[in-house]
């Protein structure tokens, strides 16, 4: 079994999205997953353009559930990209005095 396989194997089928990504049965973290598979077929966009993967994990517990890869719990060795900023205001006609300066004569 190879994570980055493009097709899918049988135990991803019955997987549940786990919100604290963690094993929804037993609370095992995906660290002590027996099995892994990264869904690189279908990457979802951030509103600042940065990419995340469906990662799914099959439990040592037997479960099988799989959370978003910018859910997984920060890295301690890993240095992290520059923080999550908002989404850019879009909207042409507010905020133009701050951004153009002053127009007075």
């Amino acid at each position: 079994m190879e994570a980055f396989s493009p097709v899918p194997p049988q135990w991803t089928e019955p997987a549940t999205h786990a919100l604290t990504f963690c094993c929804p049965r037993c609370g095992g973290a995906a660290a002590v997953a027996t099995a892994v598979w990264i869904n690189r077929r279908a990457p979802v966009y951030t509103h600042n353009h940065k990419r995340k993967w469906q990662e799914f994990y099959h439990c040592e517990c037997g479960t099988a559930w799989w959370g978003w890869s910018s859910d997984r719990p920060p890295n301690p060795w890993q240095v992290n990209d520059s923080p999550e900023l908002p989404p850019p205001n879009l909207d042409p006609l507010t905020g133009l005095g701050d951004s153009w300066g002053s127009f007075d004569a």
